[in-house]
Parts: C-alpha cells; sequence; structure tokens
C-alpha cells in the first residue's frame, strides 16, 4: 500500500510543480533571460525529481545549453550542451554531461557523455537463472567517458570512431558474497578503455519522441591492455527501431536490440537486463551475461499537443552463449506504460512517467526524461 502512495504523491508532485511553472512561463521551464538576449544561446535550468527501482527516489538539479545558430541543417536538431546532478535515497550520488555538437552545418557530430557517479548498487551474479536469494549489495566508484566522432553523408547515414574510457572502483562488497570471493570478473574493480566504430542511419523526425521514420545502429567497441585496459574484450552491438505512424494522433514503435562480448569480459561491461531504457519492470542489472537481446513494441497516442499516453510490451534474455540465447526457457517478458508532458512547446525534452511488470513480481516505477527508444 504504502508503494502506491509514494507513486501517487510523485505524480502530484510532477502535476503540481508543472502548473506553478507555467503560472509564471508559458514553457513551464525556467529560462535564463540574461543569456537568451545574445540570440545565440539559450539555457533551461531543470528541477529534477525521479523515481526508479535502482535509485528508489531522486532529486537534484541541471540544465541544458542550446546552441540557436549551430544546426544541423539536415533535420533542424540544435548542438547542445546537457547536464545534472543527482542524490537520491539509496545514498547514490550521479553527476551526467552530454554534449551534442554539430559541426560544418551538421556534416559532422560530436556526440560526448562523461558520468561521475558513487553508486551503492544490488549484485545476484552472472547469468539468465540467478534466484532472488543471491541478491546482495556494493558501493562503487565511477569515472566513465565516451567521445564519438561522426561524419555524415547526406541525408541519414552517419558513421565514424569512438573512444570508450571507464574506471569501476569497488570500495565495498558483502563479506562471504559472490563479489567477495573474487571468482566474479571486475569484482576487485575494472579498467575498459579502447577504441570504436559506429554506423548509423538515423531518419527519424524527432530524437526526444519521433513520430516517424527508422533507426539503424551498428558499433563495435574493443577494450586492449594496449591503452591500460584491466581487461580485454569486444563488444558489438545492433539497435533497430522503427516509427510508424497509425493515425494522425498515434503511432507504433519498434525496436530490436542485441548486445554480445567476446573475451575477458568484467561484469560492469557485460550486458544487462532491465532499467528505463533496455527493459522496464525489471532491476537495471538484475540478471547480467555477455550476450542479450530485446524486443519492446509501443504504442504511444498524443491525445494534446504537450501529453501523450503510453502502452509497451517487450521479452528478451541474457546468455553466456550466443547460440542458446534465443531460448524460450528463459524469456523475460514485461508489459505496462505510462503518461509524457513536453516541457517547452519548440525543443523535444519530454518527462516521462511508466511503470512496468516483469516477472517473479519484478516491477518498477520510471520518472524520467524522454522515450525509452
Amino acid at each position: 500500500m504504502k508503494k502506491y502512495i509514494l507513486y501517487t504523491s510523485l505524480l502530484i508532485v510532477f502535476l503540481s510543480s508543472t502548473v506553478f511553472a507555467q503560472r509564471n512561463n508559458e514553457d513551464g521551464f525556467i529560462q535564463s533571460d540574461t543569456i537568451r538576449k545574445g540570440k545565440s544561446l539559450q539555457f533551461v535550468a531543470l528541477p529534477i525529481i525521479f523515481y526508479t527501482p535502482e535509485t528508489k527516489f531522486g532529486f537534484g538539479g541541471g540544465g541544458q545549453l542550446f546552441f540557436l545558430k549551430n544546426i544541423n541543417e539536415y533535420n533542424q536538431r540544435l548542438s547542445n550542451i546537457f547536464f545534472s546532478a543527482i542524490y537520491t535515497s539509496e545514498k547514490q550520488f550521479i553527476f551526467e554531461a552530454t554534449p551534442q555538437i554539430y559541426l560544418g552545418h551538421g556534416d559532422y557530430f560530436i556526440d560526448m557523455f562523461y558520468t561521475y557517479r558513487v553508486f551503492p548498487n544490488s549484485f545476484w551474479g552472472i547469468g539468465p537463472s540467478t534466484p532472488e536469494s543471491n541478491k546482495e549489495s556494493y558501493n562503487q566508484t565511477t569515472n566513465k567517458f565516451d567521445i564519438n566522432l561522426l561524419k555524415r553523408l547526406p541525408p541519414n547515414l552517419n558513421f565514424g570512431l569512438s573512444v570508450n574510457y571507464a574506471n569501476y572502483q569497488i570500495t565495498e562488497v558483502l563479506e562471504g558474497g559472490i563479489l567477495d570471493t573474487q571468482a566474479v570478473p571486475g569484482s576487485d574493480g575494472a579498467k575498459i578503455i579502447g577504441l570504436g566504430a559506429i554506423f548509423n542511419l538515423d531518419s527519424r523526425d524527432d530524437i526526444g519522441a519521433p513520430q516517424a521514420g527508422n533507426y539503424l545502429s551498428l558499433a563495435a567497441r574493443f577494450s586492449s591492455e594496449l591503452f591500460g585496459a584491466s581487461h580485454a574484450f569486444n563488444k558489438f552491438i545492433l539497435d533497430l527501431r522503427t516509427y510508424q505512424p497509425l493515425a494522425k494522433k498515434s503511432i507504433l514503435a519498434f525496436r530490436f536490440y542485441l548486445e554480445n562480448n567476446f573475451g575477458d569480459v568484467p561484469f560492469q561491461g557485460m550486458a544487462s537486463y532491465g532499467g528505463s531504457k533496455n527493459a522496464r519492470g525489471y532491476f537495471n542489472g538484475r540478471f547480467i551475461d555477455k550476450h542479450m537481446y530485446i524486443v519492446q513494441a509501443e504504442y504511444r497516442w498524443r491525445f494534446k499537443e504537450r501529453w501523450s499516453l503510453a502502452g509497451f510490451g517487450l521479452f528478451g534474455s541474457v546468455n553466456d552463449n550466443g547460440g542458446d540465447l534465443f531460448s524460450f526457457n528463459n524469456m523475460k517478458p514485461s508489459i505496462g506504460g505510462g503518461i509524457r508532458f513536453k516541457l517547452i512547446k519548440d525543443k523535444s525534452t519530454w518527462l516521462r512517467l511508466d511503470y512496468g511488470k516483469g516477472l517473479d513480481g519484478q516491477s518498477g516505477i520510471y520518472f524520467g526524461v524522454n522515450e525509452a527508444f
């Protein structure tokens, strides 16, 4: 009963804060007029309140800086930098920054991601059938950044290279637990450092909440001891998405995601099933292994200009053997739905509130920014 009271309270906080903001600003956002006077920059300040199974209740702040004159002319996307700092009721601290910069009118694209995390977390072991009784807590501090440099071949093809760095420091484990035995790769920490290659075909009409188009991404990453990594392995990712309009205000969105890892893979670098993006309804990392696939379908109905409803279903699994990955015995389905609100009329930034329910009592509330895919 307490869980439903909390969920309802969060929704009330979200709705009331939105109404309050709209009284002071037409777009329902806190904006810096000082910066806007330059007509080349726009800064949006963001109070952040959210809930996920991994973090429980979280709060903080952030902002998004838009470069109004730095536009990808092929699809009218603005260069921007988004950043946030968050503290959660699970005593987790998360700082993230995601610059997305277009150069040469969109012919070149720099996509970066940085995060610093002090993150108490849970671990059940590796594999598709780990029992709930395996659950143990551990603490980890993470420094991670990815830099992707892409070249566009008009209108929708992008390809390029990536530089990847991640330093995972295990600061505390359960005495006598699975990680304490150090039998799991990465249980004493891990450094993942290497290069990669990216190819994608992106015809989506919008990144935050697509209404039409397709997205195909192929990525290969190679962590090597030559660059100072503690583990040498290869990661290959296939991400397919399509958005099919059903009527003027509704669409069907589909996603197929496949991840394969080969070599000496630490558990921090393995495919992770669950979370607000990949498999709503399961704790992020409830099931981890070298190989993973996920199939998702979502119906989205934009019943008002800045409001929409969604319902979704998904299934997938993890495995240490790619040949056995698609076995029906280990399939993990989930269903759910939620509501979205567009914060600024002319910017694609959406608040999303979802509920997902999986097998064996797994479920979760997800309160964040933009569509899951």
